[in-house]
């Protein structure tokens, strides 16, 4: 009789400790934690610099070329040579355009006076 009191105790003490080692313990989780916070991407000024936008103000010179008017500082300017490519019409003999600001002036080479004078577009 002792000894099947104690082969009893036996296997439930190795039923219990069996059921045990199946069981998760209670303190643990059970997935993996991850470290990051929840990031919300639909907002933009969380994770984008935002643009700035500076519009300057632009300040435009009307100068009002005349034919015969002197231009003294006309060797400033390259002289364009494609004259057609900017619609411009064939510059005589010892003329050519140059190109001032938003304006095409064509000038005589030896003395600067202004033959005609065009708006650029």
């Amino acid at each position: 009789m002792k000894r099947i009191i104690l082969s009893a105790v036996a296997v439930s003490m190795l039923a219990a400790t069996s059921l045990q080692g199946q069981a998760a313990p209670l303190n643990a989780p059970n997935a993996p934690q991850s470290t990051y916070s929840h990031v919300d991407w639909k907002k933009p000024d969380r994770h984008v610099k935002k643009r700035v936008v500076v519009k300057k103000k632009v300040v435009v010179e009307r100068n009002h070329w005349r034919n015969g008017q002197k231009y003294s500082s006309w060797k400033r300017h390259q002289p364009i040579r494609d004259y057609r490519h900017y619609g411009l019409r064939r510059p005589g003999r010892g003329q050519e355009w140059i190109r001032v600001g938003n304006d095409y002036l064509l000038v005589s080479v030896v003395s600067g006076i202004i033959f005609g004078a065009i708006a650029a577009h």
